[in-house]
């Protein structure tokens, strides 16, 4: 007898349904992953940073994984641009860093108004970043060309500067820069040693105005950090300059984090 054909079932007209449920599936995942990320704690976010830069720049203050001190708890509130705080997103926190920052407009003020000559004639600029507050001084100011000799009015005003800041506490790096035009004489065999001579001569100055040698960097970079690009004469007038960058202070009470001693930098030279 021949078999039974069984019938066969009605082909289905919604399978893309399927498909289309996945798609939607994914679509949502895509979405909730993107609002999660897009929800950064700024505080965090700028300790991180801070942390990041300062370790590169000197990777002797990295935490030493041996010391039990510096367990992942404890060291989330511990480096804040050099300083030791409170953890961050706290109130505490926020408050510390709103105080800073009204400390730091009122240094940059007091700055300002001593150097409004200067700052007038656009041969000083005194500028708050997130470094912390620049002082930005042509090198016309202070030096004679291809010399590291401070002149006679720079160095008066160079010690009043330092006046000012012997009064308050942070870091201070001074970074000497140079144009673009090779240097080679019997002093500088080229613009690293003429950049850092520069910026070690403005930190002795500092030292002897009283303020503490345990705050002080100095650091050359030569013609490696323009910031007027081009061959133009007044390019590289802009260009020679000496800066001067004022961490933050710590709040009363606080320690400062503890820092190797500084050694006057070259910018890589090892003759340095």
């Amino acid at each position: 007898m021949p078999r039974k054909r069984l019938p066969e079932e009605p082909e289905s007209h919604e399978r893309w349904l399927m498909s289309y449920a996945d798609f939607i599936t994914l679509l949502f995942a895509f979405f909730v992953v993107m609002y999660a990320i897009s929800q950064v704690n700024e505080s965090k976010y700028r300790v991180l940073s801070d942390s990041l830069v300062q370790a590169f720049q000197n990777p002797s203050r990295l935490p030493d994984a041996e010391s039990p001190s510096n367990s992942p708890r404890s060291i989330v509130g511990q480096e804040q641009g050099g300083i030791i705080g409170p953890a961050p997103g706290s109130p505490r926190d926020e408050a510390a860093m709103r105080a800073m920052m009204a400390r730091m407009r009122e240094l940059g003020a007091e700055l300002s108004t001593m150097l409004d000559p200067l700052v007038k004639e656009g041969l000083v600029r005194v500028s708050e970043t997130r470094r912390g507050l620049v002082i930005e001084i042509n090198a016309s100011v202070l030096f004679r060309s291809g010399q590291s000799s401070l002149e006679p009015a720079a160095t008066k005003t160079l010690a009043e500067v330092a006046r000012v800041l012997a009064r308050t506490g942070g870091a201070i790096a001074v970074e000497g820069h140079t144009d673009n035009v090779p240097i080679s004489t019997p002093a500088f065999a080229s613009n690293w040693e003429l950049s850092a001579s520069r910026a070690a001569v403005v930190v002795r100055l500092f030292v002897e105005t009283g303020i503490a040698a345990s705050r002080l960097t100095a650091i050359g970079h030569a013609d490696n950090q323009p910031i007027e690009p081009g061959d133009a004469p007044e390019a590289r007038a802009r260009n020679r300059r000496v800066a001067v960058i004022i961490q933050a202070e710590p709040e009363p009470g606080q320690a400062q984090q503890p820092r190797p001693t500084d050694v006057p930098a070259s910018g890589g030279d090892p003759r340095k």
